[in-house]
C-alpha cells in the first residue's frame, strides 16, 4: 500500500466508500448529508459576502443613490436566484442550470460595473 501513488490510493478509498454505501443501502442517508452540506455551503457564502459588505459599507454609502440601488438590486437578484434554485429546481434540468448561471453572471457583471464606475478617478 505504501508504493501506491497518492492519486490511486485516493481513488481506491472512494471506491471502497461507494461500495460500502451501496451495500448498506444508505443512499438516502448520503442524500440528506449532501443536502445539509449544501445548506452549510450557502450559509458560508452568505456570511462571507456579509463580512465583505460590512468592511466596505462606509465606502458604498458615499456612492450615488443610483449606483447603490443597482449594486444592492443586483445583490438581491443573485440572492433570490440562489434561493429559488435551491428551493424550486433541485436537481433541475440543463436549461435551469444555464439560466441559473446566466442570472448570476449578469448580476455579478452589474455589481462589478457599478464598482468600476465608482472607482474611476479623473476620467
Amino acid at each position: 500500500m505504501r508504493n501506491l501513488s497518492p492519486t490511486l490510493r485516493g481513488v481506491l478509498i472512494l471506491v471502497v466508500i461507494a461500495a460500502a454505501v451501496t451495500a448498506a443501502g444508505a443512499e438516502q442517508g448520503v442524500f440528506w448529508l449532501l443536502y445539509a452540506l449544501r445548506i452549510l455551503f450557502i450559509v458560508a457564502m452568505v456570511w462571507f459576502v456579509y463580512s465583505l459588505w460590512r468592511s466596505r459599507r462606509g465606502e458604498i454609502a458615499m456612492w450615488s443613490r443610483r449606483a447603490r440601488g443597482v449594486f444592492y438590486g443586483a445583490a438581491l437578484v443573485a440572492l433570490g436566484n440562489l434561493i429559488a434554485s435551491f428551493a424550486l429546481t433541485y436537481p433541475g434540468t440543463g436549461l435551469d442550470r444555464l439560466v441559473f448561471f446566466a442570472v448570476f453572471g449578469l448580476a455579478g457583471f452589474a455589481m462589478w460595473r457599478v464598482w468600476k464606475d465608482e472607482h474611476t478617478y479623473g476620467y
